[in-house]
């Protein structure tokens, strides 16, 4: 309602009544009869008429009826002469007491002639009005477009976001809380002669939390909140956007201590001069005011400025230095201990149900941002109430996983048996050349219904988060790309267009392989191309070359080299495992759908798909097989508890521990006996070399050659007797090395 009275129709509306009310003024409320000339005429000569007016053709006047007054109009049709009646006034007028009267021409009044002035205007003022409405984006700020249009977000106005509810961005809180504590007790930074940054600059994929954790900050300080976007500074006239930096500031400065966040930064702070024909008036202006603005205030006004954008490779040099965004904070991935906090936080106020494993959705979800874990329960949340169920369980969140990967399920779409055969093969083809792959991460699910833009899909998810890819992995993944392909052109001896995405994404490997990872022996370790993509150019298109065609060529060839090779890999994976090709090929035909445990069990030959199985009959199969491993688990796991309790039962024992107690002490007795022998034998053989080295001063040079034997001798002979005294009993070495460790565990 409010908005009627602000916008342009109501004060139409109010025009056009004041218009009607104009139109009707004046006339008075008495009823006034018209009659025909006819009756006038009679009247007139009858002396019934007491005062007539006439004006060119039209009379009105006062006539008696039944001997009262009533008021008349008539008009004088063009058939009668004006003469003649002209003539019987005159005479009614000697004769009888009849009074004649007449008016002027009327005239228009000087507001009626000013309508069509007033209303060309009016027709300007509200096409003005609606342009400036639209250009500004609504409401009724036609005056105010040089005004901030910053939303001042109070800690009692706003659902108040702390340190608590932001999980997985440790170091992100560490480095900003800082922040907290210089806002709510600046003093002790003052008195240290510390300076706070003021301009924090959050950079991050979209979707990690960069605005949440902001909110964060100042819900943990306790201040106000100003956040702008990007956008809208910039407008079409020219000196707008410096209008709202200058005025964004002023605010700020009237709530001091406060927090000041502008998102997508970039969109205002683009570097200066960049692009074709030159930089933008508008953004530039704003950039440079933004500048001036942040460098203007003072140090310790509590005034802190954070930043977020996903791009700050286009940011301009200026802003991002010293003085201005003095701290950078990378807000990356959550590893999996974050995403399962996150998936904590977003599941309260969810009910749960008993088989609902988080850890095991941590896993499964790697490279999710906390936004994507959000959307992920939200998912599971809207599928549980579609099937109006009152708990979610785990197997919708495992679909809520699929559909916000691959899409929705299009089981309705009409597919070919053909197409269905291509697929097949195809999804089979990915997942057995990943099988068969040492470092291949565990095939999770395939399937061949369509889902989004694709017609199947093979879900492969790492088992552990993986910040680095060796050459060894990433040649795998080129072979399982390319086993789709391989498997139709040996299944189905023909090819398809199904694998145009795989091909696309060989291409782009193979070339980072190359020109950015140094992983070709022929090339060497070495990097080709700038890497310095103009964004403003389009990229590809402005990017510089810095090689030569020689080196393009053999870059070329490299890359075929990769290709190739991956491709005749993948030709002898899957002649070798041709049966389980054909057997993962037919399961998928029937079920469509099979996970990794039923994919696991149909590659090692535990479930034979025959010709006359259904899908039910095979997920019978499957069940069966897995059914049976849970008792097989369950019983290795109960033996096992069953060893470990023996075990401990006769570590227990004191009788054998006090056997084993002097066994030890009998070895540790003989051991040192040996090692007293031993030193006795040494002081002797010392004693006879340093007689034999006071001969050798009186004796001639062969004497020591005769006596060398004899030494040579004596060492053997001393240790053949070690020797016999350590190997005496061999049996009974054994027995106490095991009843010494069998003593250290106890």
């Amino acid at each position: 309602m409010r908005k009627f009275f602000r916008g342009a129709s109501f004060y139409i509306l109010i025009f056009i009544v004041l218009l009607l009310i104009v139109q009707r003024w004046g006339m008075e409320a008495q009823e006034i009869e018209d009659i025909e000339f006819s009756e006038l005429y009679q009247d007139l000569m009858n002396d019934q008429i007491v005062s007539i007016n006439t004006q060119e053709r039209s009379v009105d006047g006062v006539r008696l009826v039944n001997g009262e007054e009533q008021e008349f109009t008539s008009y004088i049709p063009d058939v009668y002469d004006d003469a003649r009646f002209t003539e019987i006034l005159t005479e009614k007028m000697d004769e009888a007491d009849l009074t004649v009267g007449g008016e002027p021409p009327a005239e228009t009044p000087w507001f009626i002639n000013m309508l069509p002035t007033l209303l060309i205007i009016l027709v300007f003022v509200v096409f003005w009005f609606v342009f400036m409405q639209q250009s500004q984006g609504g409401g009724s700020k036609v005056m105010n477009f040089g005004k901030s249009k910053a939303k001042l977000q109070k800690e009692e106005d706003r659902q108040k976001v702390t340190f608590d509810d932001v999980e997985g961005m440790d170091e992100e809180k560490e480095e900003l809380s800082e922040l907290v504590d210089f806002l709510k007790s600046p003093k002790r930074f003052i008195e240290l002669g510390a300076r706070i940054p003021k301009g924090v600059l959050m950079v991050g994929p979209p979707g990690t939390g960069k605005t949440y954790i902001t909110k964060a900050v100042a819900g943990e300080a306790g201040v106000p909140f100003y956040s702008i976007s990007g956008s809208d500074f910039v407008e079409m006239f020219v000196g707008v956007g410096a209008s709202r930096v200058r005025d964004l500031f002023e605010q700020a400065k009237k709530s001091s201590p406060c927090i000041v966040f502008i998102d997508e930064i970039d969109a205002v702070g683009r570097k200066r001069g960049a692009g074709l024909g030159g930089g933008h008036d508008e953004r530039e202006q704003t950039l440079n005011q933004l500048l001036v603005e942040m460098d203007g205030f003072g140090i310790n006004e509590g005034i802190i400025i954070v930043a977020a954008t996903n791009r700050p490779d286009i940011l301009d040099p200026a802003l991002l230095r010293p003085g201005r965004f003095d701290r950078k904070v990378e807000v990356g991935l959550p590893d999996i201990k974050g995403r399962e906090a996150i998936l904590h936080i977003h599941s309260k106020g969810k009910p749960l149900d008993d088989d609902v494993n988080v850890k095991v959705l941590a896993r499964r979800t790697p490279g999710f941002t906390p936004a994507d874990i959000e959307n992920l329960m939200n998912e599971a949340a809207l599928l549980t109430a579609r099937r109006r169920a009152k708990r979610i369980n785990m197997a919708t969140i495992e679909e809520a996983i699929t559909k916000v990967i691959a899409g929705i399920e299009k089981k309705s779409r009409v597919i070919s048996e053909k197409e269905r055969r291509i697929t097949a093969y195809h999804e089979a083809g990915h997942a057995v050349a990943a099988r068969c792959l040492p470092s291949s991460d565990p095939v999770h699910q395939i399937t061949i219904v369509p889902r989004g833009r694709a017609g199947g899909f093979t879900m492969i998810l790492p088992e552990e988060d993986k910040s680095y890819a060796t050459k060894t992995e990433m040649e795998e993944h080129l072979i399982h790309l390319l086993g789709g392909r391989v498997a139709e052109k040996l299944k189905l001896d023909d090819i398809s267009t199904g694998a145009q995405n795989d091909l696309q994404r060989v291409s782009q490997v193979t070339k980072a392989m190359v020109t950015k990872y140094g992983m070709s022996e022929k090339l060497g370790p070495m990097t080709f191309g700038s890497g310095d993509d103009e964004v403003f150019l389009g990229k590809d298109f402005a990017s510089k070359r810095d090689y030569s065609e020689e080196v393009a060529s053999r870059v070329d060839r490299e890359i075929k080299r990769f290709v190739d090779g991956a491709y005749e890999a993948a030709i002898k994976i899957l002649e070798e495992h041709s049966e389980q090709l054909e057997a993962v090929a037919q399961a998928l035909l029937k079920m469509e759908t099979i996970n990794g445990f039923q994919f696991e069990k149909i590659f090692k030959g535990l479930v034979t798909v025959e010709e006359e199985d259904t899908a039910d009959s095979l997920e019978k199969k499957l069940a069966s097989i897995k059914i049976q491993a849970e008792i097989d688990s369950e019983k290795e796991e109960k033996e096992f508890k069953e060893q470990r309790k023996k075990d401990r039962q006769v570590e227990k024992n004191p009788k054998e521990i006090k056997e084993q107690e002097e066994k030890l002490q009998e070895i540790q007795r003989e051991v040192r006996e040996g090692h007293q022998q031993k030193e006795s034998e040494e002081s002797f053989k010392e004693g006879n070399r340093e007689e034999d080295s006071a001969k050798e001063d009186s004796t001639t040079e062969e004497g020591p050659k005769e006596e060398a034997p004899k030494e040579q001798g004596e060492a053997r002979e001393g240790s053949a007797e070690e020797h016999a005294k350590t190997d005496e009993d061999p049996k009974d070495s054994d027995d106490s090395e095991k009843e010494s460790e069998e003593k250290k565990n106890q």
